[in-house]
Parts: structure tokens; sequence; C-alpha cells
């Protein structure tokens, strides 16, 4: 299929955590395929019997993202919460990566699901076409897609979904009771899924912290566009924006303009500290591994799809995660945790839609 390279053995995923995350945003077209069985610390947001013996028999799980596994973005989420169950539940993990280009992913999937994998996770939104014709081929496997909602009817796709909106909203009131200018700026991707509802989230709870915030959206029409995201962060800041935000795995380069011109920059999807720990100030995490543990228990049990899934921060599938190397003000911390909890509760609603 060429887009995929032979395995490598079994290597720890985890152990691509640490590599440069330049090299994360490679916008090329190669893949790494690894292999990992158990190995993995399982954490936070882990549902399930984890007290119990792993089945004896690997659980074989193929995952296809659009970026690198260490992008600290959208990819790396997915393969965190793998190796968050990893030994929970014996898993076999594969992982075809940088496959922004939708007909190389198709291609993986297909091929993943012709070996017999128990689970293939097709993780990003412009791959929803591609399980909906791929899955009926394969009636014994089990796929999962998203951030999406919509199973297509079959009875062997999962779908799941973030309520990234809420974090964003947390993350957009602290935002406003930071700013000095009253002008915040926003870097989105494509007007889609989780990033679409992390952005309206975020401009929802920077607006109902202040009124009159100036809260600037650029959509740069790209997942992986490292130098659109930095165009739209040195724009940003050239109009007078003293707190910024963005989405997906193409913000490293809008959080290196956070980091070269001192303005506090909120991440979302993984935690986004280590690329910038002077102006990160928090992260919305994805735990994927609460939803994941579900479809795999699913399985086992003999339901091989037809039911979506949805993370948030009740369920603990998305954690808040605040920087304290950052020093941020206690009455702002404060202001977030307050909103935090009414989201939690269901007091306070975001109004966003995907």
């Amino acid at each position: 299929m060429g887009q995929r390279k032979l395995r490598m053995g079994r290597l720890v995923m985890l152990a691509t955590v640490v590599m440069l995350v330049a090299a994360a945003c490679n916008d090329g077209d190669g893949t790494t395929d690894g292999t990992t069985t158990g190995g993995a610390t399982t954490g936070a947001g882990t549902t399930g019997a984890g007290t119990t013996e792993p089945p004896a028999e690997p659980f074989r799980v193929a995952v296809v993202t659009p970026s690198a596994p260490n992008d600290l973005a959208f990819s790396q989420s997915i393969v965190d919460g793998l190796n968050a169950l990893a030994d929970q539940y014996n898993l076999e993990i594969a992982v075809s990566d940088s496959l922004f280009v939708v007909e190389d992913a198709a291609a993986a999937i297909r091929d993943y699901a012709s070996e017999g994998y128990d689970l293939v996770i097709a993780h990003g939104s412009q791959y929803g076409g591609s399980v909906q014709e791929i899955a009926p081929d394969f009636p014994d496997v089990s796929f999962a897609w998203g951030t999406a909602g919509d199973t297509f009817g079959l009875d062997n796709v999962f779908a799941y979904e973030a309520a990234s909106d809420q974090g964003g909203y947390a993350m957009g009131v602290m935002a406003a009771a930071m700013s000095t200018s009253g002008i915040i700026g926003v870097v989105g991707p494509i007007e889609v899924g989780d990033a679409k509802l992390f952005v309206d989230g975020f401009v929802a709870g920077a607006e109902a912290e202040d009124p009159g915030a100036d809260v600037r959206v650029t959509y740069t029409g790209s997942f992986s566009d490292v130098a659109l995201a930095s165009e739209a962060a040195n724009s940003f800041v050239g109009a007078g924006v003293d707190v910024m935000t963005g989405t997906a795995q193409m913000v490293v380069g809008a959080i290196g303009v956070a980091a070269e011109t001192g303005v506090p920059w909120f991440g979302t999807q993984a935690n986004q500290t280590e690329l910038a720990p002077e102006v990160v100030v928090a992260s919305q995490v994805y735990h994927w591994e609460v939803v994941l543990s579900q479809i795999i228990e699913q399985i086992q049990a003999g339901t091989l799809g037809g039911e979506s899934y949805r993370i948030d921060l009740a369920n603990g599938g998305e954690v808040i995660e605040f920087n304290d190397a950052y020093g941020l003000a206690a009455d702002v911390k404060a202001k977030g945790e307050e909103a935090i909890a009414g989201l939690q509760d269901g007091s306070i609603q975001t109004g966003a839609t995907a």
C-alpha cells in the first residue's frame, strides 16, 4: 500500500512521547508502524476492573492517525489512551501515523481489517467516509472513528467524540480574566468536529467573563500546516492580542510564536506545557481511555459496534491540567475552577454545537 512501513517489532509506544515535537509535526506522508503488547502504565480516567488479570490472548488494536503519535495534540491523545489500557487489556497496539492524505489512511484501515485486528480505529473526522465504505466488507472486525457521533447504522462501527467546548469554555473564562488589552486570539484548523466545538466554547467562555472581549478567530484551513498557524499567531500579536489558544496538531507553530512574544497560551487535546513552559497556562487533556475501555469491553462481550460515546469534564475523559510553573493568579484560577464545576454539574451550558 506504499504508505505503511514494515513493523519494527514490539516497540513501546510510550517512548514516542519524548521525541522532538518538531519531528512530530512533519507534513510528510511517511508512516511509523509500531506494535506493543502490555508494558504501559494505566493513566487517569481509566475505567473497568483494573484489578483483574488481563486476558491471556492479546487484544489487537490498530489506530490510523493524521499526524505523529507524539504531536502533543490530537494524535497523541488517542495513542496515550491506548497505552494507558495496554496492561489492563493485554493490548497489542499498531499505529500508522501521519496519514493526513485520506486515501492513504483508507488503505491502512483496509489493510488492518484484512489482517484480522480486533479493533481498527480511524482517528480523524476526515476518515468517516472511509470507515463507512470499508466496514461492511469486514463484518467480523470492529471499527471506531472520531471525533463524531455517527455509526452510519452499521453494527460493527463505534463512534466517539469529545465535548471539547467544555474545556474551551473554562479556559476562555480564564483568558478573558487575564487579558489586559481585551483582545484574545484563537487559531483554529478547519471548522469541524471537536476543533469547532473547542473554538466556539472558548469564545463563549471569554464573552461570559467579559462581554466586551474582542475574541478573534482565524481558521487556517489545515490541521497540519504549522507555517499557517505561525502566521495567524503573528498576526494576532501584531493586533494587540495578549492571550491565545488553538487546536489541532498545527498549533505547535502558534505556540512557538506565543513563547517568543511572551503571550500566555491555553492548550487542548494533550498537555502542551513542555512545548513552552513559560507561557502555557493550562491544557484540556483528552483521556480517551474512558471510552476506549468501554468499547473494548463491548467487543469482548460480543458487541462489535452500533454505539457512540463522548468524553467530557464530568466523566473524566477531559481534564484541565494547570501548569504550576506558570504562576497563574489565584483569582483567575478560581474563576476557571468555578466554571469547571458548573460544566460538570450542568449548571453551565456552552451553547456550542458541532
